[in-house]
C-alpha cells in the first residue's frame, strides 16, 4: 500500500505540472523531477508543506510565485478532471467542484491508507481487463491524473514481462543437430531406459547490445518519462545497455538506471544537470555521442534506438553524416517517434527526412501498447 501510494502521488504531482504549464507556467521536466525529490523528503500529509515544496521547485518568475497558491489550491483543492484537447490544453471551467475528486485528494493529503480505499464497485475500471486494453493504447500525453498511477503499475509489468523472454537464452533445439546426451537419458527414464525420443542441443543465441537515446527536449515533455521508464526495464533485464540523454548535448545515465528501484532511478537522475526541455540539436548531440561513445557502445552486434519526435533545429545535413557513422558500425537503428502514432502523420521536418534514409526501423512510441510491439523487433 506504501508503494501504491507514493506512485498515485508521483501521478498527482506529474499531473499538476502540466496543468501549471497550460496555464503559462515553465514547469518543465527538471522542474517535475525536482518536485517528485521533495515529495520523498516531506510531510505529504500536510497541504501546507506540499504547497510549499511544490512552490520552491516549480515557480521560476516572480509572477509565478504570485499566482501559485490559487492554482495550487484550484488543482489540490479540487482535483477536478479537466477534458483536454489534442494539443494538451483543459477545457472547460476550473472551479467545479467533484465530491469524488475531494474524496480522492485525501490519499495525497493527510488522510491514512486505510481510509484512502476506493468504495466498492469504484476503481474496478482502473485494473479490469477492459480498462488494461484501453490503458494501454491511450497517448502518453493524454493520459488523465485518474489513470496514471495505474498505467504506470499495468506498464511496468507489461514490459518486464516483454523484456524477460527477450532475454531468456536459447539452449534447446528441435532441429536434428548435436545430441544433447543429458536430456536424452532423462526423458528416457519413463520409457524404462529406451532412449525413444532423441534430444538435441544448439550453440546458444548470441544477444544483442542495446544503446539508448532519449530525447528531452521541450516537444518531447509528455513523452520523455515514460520512455526512461521504458529504458529503466531494458537495463534492468540485460545486462548490455547503455542509455543516453540528449537535448542540445549528450550525458550518459547508465549508472542512474542501475538502481535497485525505478523510484530510486529517477531520483537520482533529478539530482544531475540533464538539460530537460531545451532545445533540439540532435545531429550535435549524435557526433559528441560518436565521438565521445561510440567506439565503446557500438558494435556489430549493437541495437540502437532513438527515442525522438525528429524536430532538428540544427543542421540536417549533420544529422544525415553522423547517422551514417552510426549505421555503419552497428547491427540496427530503431528510430522511435512519438508522432508517429497520430493520424496522418507525415516525417516531413528536415531532422526526420535526413535521418530516415539510415533507419531500419521507424515506429511509433505513444502510448504502452506501441512499445510492447517492439518486441518483434528486438
Amino acid at each position: 500500500m506504501r508503494h501504491e501510494h507514493a506512485d498515485r502521488l508521483a501521478a498527482a504531482i506529474i499531473e499538476f505540472c502540466r496543468f501549471l504549464r497550460t496555464y503559462g507556467f515553465t514547469a518543465d521536466m527538471r522542474q517535475t523531477l525536482t518536485a517528485l525529490e521533495a515529495a520523498n523528503i516531506i510531510d505529504v500529509s500536510s497541504s501546507q508543506s506540499l504547497s510549499c515544496a511544490l512552490q520552491a521547485a516549480l515557480c521560476s518568475t516572480n509572477e509565478e510565485w504570485e499566482r501559485f497558491p490559487r492554482m495550487f489550491q484550484e488543482f489540490w483543492g479540487a482535483l477536478q478532471p479537466r477534458p483536454r484537447s489534442a494539443a494538451g490544453e483543459y477545457k472547460g471551467s476550473s472551479k467545479k467542484v467533484s465530491s469524488d475528486r475531494q474524496n480522492e485528494s485525501s490519499v495525497f493529503l493527510g488522510q491514512t491508507e486505510s481510509n484512502s480505499a476506493p468504495p466498492e464497485g469504484e476503481g474496478k475500471a482502473v485494473f479490469g481487463a477492459s480498462a488494461q486494453q484501453r490503458l494501454r493504447k491511450v497517448d502518453f500525453s493524454e493520459v488523465p491524473c485518474d489513470d496514471l498511477a495505474a498505467l504506470e503499475q499495468i506498464s511496468m509489468r507489461l514490459l518486464r514481462r516483454m523484456s524477460q523472454r527477450l532475454s531468456r537464452r536459447l539452449a534447446i533445439s528441435n532441429r536434428v543437430g548435436h545430441v544433447d546426451v543429458r536430456r536424452t537419458i532423462r526423458r528416457s527414464i519413463s520409457r524404462g531406459g529406451d532412449p525413444v525420443a532423441l534430444a538435441y542441443k544448439a550453440r546458444k543465441r548470441s544477444r544483442n547490445n542495446f544503446v539508448i537515446l532519449v530525447d528531452i527536449s521541450g516537444s518531447m515533455n509528455f513523452y520523455s518519462l515514460f520512455l526512461v521508464r521504458f529504458a529503466y526495464v531494458l537495463q534492468a533485464c540485460f545486462p548490455r545497455v547503455e542509455t543516453f540523454l540528449f537535448s542540445t548535448n549528450i550525458i550518459s545515465i547508465s549508472d542512474l538506471l542501475r538502481a535497485r528501484s525505478l523510484p530510486e532511478a529517477l531520483r537520482r537522475l533529478s539530482q544531475r544537470s540533464a538539460g530537460w526541455s531545451g532545445g533540439t540539436k540532435i545531429g550535435e548531440s549524435l557526433h559528441q555521442f560518436n565521438r565521445t561513445y561510440g567506439k565503446r557502445v557500438l558494435t556489430r552486434g549493437t541495437v540502437l534506438m532513438i527515442l525522438s519526435d525528429g524536430w532538428e533545429t540544427g543542421d540536417p545535413k549533420l544529422l544525415a553524416d553522423e547517422m551514417r557513422a552510426a549505421r555503419q558500425r552497428v547491427f540496427k537503428i530503431l528510430w522511435l517517434n512519438p508522432l508517429l502514432g497520430l493520424k496522418d502523420y507525415q516525417p516531413l521536418t528536415r531532422g526526420m527526412a535526413a535521418a530516415l534514409p539510415y533507419v531500419d526501423v521507424f515506429a511509433p512510441a505513444h502510448n504502452l501498447e506501441s512499445l510492447l510491439s517492439l518486441e518483434r523487433h528486438l
